[in-house]
């Protein structure tokens, strides 16, 4: 090499390092939305190196999933709350449901070495739980039952007192041990909206930062852009003043509200705040939090929510809220969670090992009143599922099979007619009495295709496309198989949605066995195999 070449080439390396250029692994990275899944009313508390959510999983049991991370991206359940909810026979499926309704918006503390959960059922009677734990992947002890908040927001303040803060801007003080409302304590209202809060205005979360007291909310003005908002006291009674935190039209989605703020251990704070994506349901989005005269600020430096932005924390293994299961163990994995109150006489791991044995338990009309119909959650921006199931032991008038799962729902149903047996994709969709017990009046079924099927495993598959290459899909396709090698696509395209006046969640992959004759049926689920792309 040249004297001139080894010049020129020294030069280029001092200058390289003089830059202090960086090649970062796409590990060091993660893509908005943060948990492409339904996690909506999150709540996040940071304890020592730890990070514990809380979200609304409302009429799915069992109820209020307890979350842990590590780097606020991989996200783990490592407990619930509660097993069942027990007040009305509604939980139970029986006379009504409570779709839509259940455990909501639970708030999450972390006080003197215990941690604390609070939430409002949204149905009647209307009141509040509030539950303890010592070991949050533990046991969770129901501490008091107490009045009705929406939307709340728990806070022990630094002299020994305790509050909640719900509904549009309600503050209301605790008795000491949590028993009760303090009789003589703090109620009133610390703000009134002004002139541009003219829709929701809900979702509480409250830190305490620098002696100042921080109240985040949704706003939803009727005619403006979902957004995040912030009220900010010196004393927890007021008078509060307001700023628009987040406001943003995040990757074509619309705006982005409700959630809260937290702080990592080297001092840097960020917002884990939820959208509305359609048929997945509602997202995390997980971006900066700026102190910025005194206010937390959201996004990125143009306040933007980023589309991808470096990890909090380095290192951490992946995990997933969503997971393939063979049913090998003692117990099902804590992404299962059951449509209302399971019958747990008629489900068993037991009874054939290594396969989910699903029995009827009562007779119904149809899937939305079925006992024991198993769920996990969906991911994007495209996820797929297959289960396989042993038919054998159906009875004339069982209905089973896999769903995308919701108010309107797309399934593989099969049906056992005398001694015959089909295969039916179908696309349902309820219609609840929403004033009256959300008792089902009725399901409209459309009938999409039929084949004969005469042997007892058979090989059920839902692809699900939420969102590819800037468009928004939400389209579920099915297949099915008889030998889990050569597949066929049967029955049409789905459409996937998210309402808010049925079930308010998203789409979930729910596998289902109910008898519309005679009870004493059964099915064996030999595994459900996950993947998302």
């Amino acid at each position: 090499m040249g004297l001139n070449r080894k010049l020129l080439l020294l030069l280029i390396l001092v200058l390289l390092g003089s830059r202090k250029v960086v090649c970062k692994s796409q590990d060091s990275v993660f893509n908005n939305p943060v948990i492409y899944a339904d996690v909506p009313d999150m709540d996040v508390i940071r304890v020592g190196n730890d990070f514990y959510m809380m979200s609304t999983t409302m009429h799915l049991m069992p109820g209020a999933p307890v979350m842990k991370s590590k780097d606020l991206v991989n996200w783990e359940i490592i407990s619930y709350v509660f097993d069942k909810l027990t007040d009305t026979p509604n939980y139970d499926l029986i006379d009504g449901t409570v779709y839509g309704r259940g455990q909501w918006a639970t708030s999450l503390r972390y006080h003197k070495g215990k941690f604390y959960v609070l939430f409002s059922p949204n149905d009647k009677p209307y009141r509040s739980y509030i539950y303890t734990a010592t070991d949050p992947s533990g046991k969770w002890e129901l501490l008091t039952r107490t009045q009705h908040f929406h939307d709340s927001s728990l806070f022990f303040d630094d002299d020994g007192r305790v509050y909640v803060f719900s509904g549009t801007g309600s503050l209301r003080e605790l008795k000491s041990d949590l028993s009760d409302v303090k009789p003589d304590g703090v109620n009133m209202k610390i703000f009134e909206r002004d002139e541009t809060e003219t829709g929701l205005l809900e979702g509480s979360r409250v830190i305490k930062y620098e002696g100042k007291y921080y109240l985040l909310m949704i706003s939803m003005p009727k005619q403006g852009l979902r957004r995040q908002v912030c009220f900010r006291a010196d004393r927890i009674t007021g008078p509060y003043e307001k700023k628009v935190i987040l406001e943003h039209d995040f990757d074509t989605y619309g705006g982005v509200g409700q959630g809260t703020i937290v702080d990592a251990k080297d001092g840097k704070w960020y917002g884990m705040i939820f959208q509305d994506r359609g048929g997945i349901g509602r997202v995390p989005t997980l971006m900066p939090c700026r102190w910025i005269d005194g206010w937390p600020m959201l996004g990125n430096e143009d306040g933007q929510v980023p589309l991808a932005m470096e990890k909090p924390v380095q290192g951490c293994p992946v995990t997933s809220l969503v997971t393939s299961d063979d049913f090998e163990g003692s117990a099902l994995k804590l992404n299962w969670q059951w449509n209302h109150n399971p019958v747990n006489e008629s489900w068993t791991l037991a009874e054939r090992p290594g396969f989910l044995r699903l029995k009827t338990s009562r007779v119904v009309d149809n899937l939305y009143l079925a006992p024991n119909t198993i769920t996990q959650r969906m991911e994007g921006p495209k996820c797929s599922a297959t289960i396989a199931v042993d038919i054998a032991e159906m009875r004339d008038g069982d209905v089973a099979g896999f769903s995308a799962f919701n108010g309107d729902a797309g399934n593989l149903s099969v049906i056992r007619n005398g001694r015959k047996t089909f295969l039916v994709m179908s696309v349902d969709e309820v219609e609840l009495d929403n004033k009256n017990g959300k008792k089902v009046l009725g399901v409209k079924t459309d009938k999409k295709e039929q084949v004969e099927i005469d042997q007892n495993m058979i090989y059920l598959r839902i692809d699900c496309n939420f969102y590819e290459n800037g468009q928004h899909k939400d389209i579920a396709t099915f297949y099915y198989s008889l030998d889990n090698k050569k597949w066929a696509r049967i029955g049409t395209e789905f459409k996937m949605r998210f309402d808010y006046m049925k079930l308010f969640m998203g789409t979930r992959f729910a596998i289902f066995n109910y008898a519309t004759k005679t009870v004493g049926g059964q099915i064996d689920v030999d595994y459900f195999d996950y993947k998302k792309f």
